[in-house]
């Protein structure tokens, strides 16, 4: 028996996701001046296309397409074709900050929305009151 609804649990991985991003861009920032260093990305869309294939499609037609069946997790990939800075390290700050501002703007919304359901929750069990 599952506690909480699928919204719920996909809130929750992408809550973990967006931390990782965190990490991943902190560890950046953290290295800009690391000869050598090479920054590092966290790529979502595997993980969307992952989850997307977990839905099952209802078919009315033989034309229709199906979502597909498994997948998890996302991937952190290290950005090594470029380099910004003469000592081989490839972080650019602006780009950075520029991230982490749109993953902190992404993480409070999905805190927001699971506060949200929380409360819905609550309301309930409270019987509306």
């Amino acid at each position: 028996m599952k506690l909480f609804s699928n919204t719920i649990n996909q809130l929750e991985q992408a809550i973990n996701q967006s931390t990782t991003k965190q990490k991943v861009i902190s560890n950046n920032i953290a290295n800009v001046d690391t000869p050598n260093y090479k920054a590092q990305d966290v790529r979502f869309n595997q993980s969307f296309n992952n989850e997307l294939q977990k839905l099952s499609a209802n078919k009315t037609n033989n034309k229709h397409i199906d979502f597909g069946t498994t997948g998890n997790g996302f991937q952190i990939l290290t950005k090594k074709n470029s380099n910004y800075q003469h000592n081989g390290n490839n972080v650019d700050i602006d780009q950075e900050m520029t991230e982490i501002a749109k993953n902190q703007i992404q993480y409070n919304a999905l805190i927001d929305r699971l506060s949200s359901k929380f409360n819905s929750l609550k309301t309930v069990i409270k019987g509306g009151n």
